[in-house]
C-alpha cells in the first residue's frame, strides 16, 4: 500500500519518505483530519474521505490497489 500511496500523491511533501505501515496510516489520518489546514477552514472527515476516494478512483492504480487503499481510508476515517 505504501507504494500505491506514493504513486497517488507523488508531489505531496513527505510522502516519498514513508517506509512503514504506521507512517502510512498516520499520513492518511493527517489528511482525513485536514490537520495541515487552518482550523477555521478545515473540512469534515466525511468530505475529505469522499475527495480521497474520488482521487483514488480516477488514479492509474490497479483495481486491487484502489480497493485496498479505499478500504484503508474508510477504516481510518471510522476511528
Amino acid at each position: 500500500m505504501i507504494e500505491a500511496y506514493k504513486r497517488l500523491w507523488p508531489d505531496r511533501q513527505g510522502v516519498q519518505r514513508l517506509t512503514t505501515q504506521d507512517e502510512l496510516e498516520n499520513s492518511i489520518r493527517v489528511e482525513l483530519n485536514d490537520e495541515l489546514t487552518h482550523p477555521r477552514v478545515r473540512r469534515p472527515v466525511e468530505e475529505k474521505l469522499e475527495l480521497a476516494i474520488g482521487r483514488i478512483g480516477e488514479s492509474a492504480l490497479t483495481d486491487e490497489e484502489k480497493t485496498q487503499l479505499i478500504q484503508l481510508y474508510k477504516k481510518l476515517a471510522a476511528h
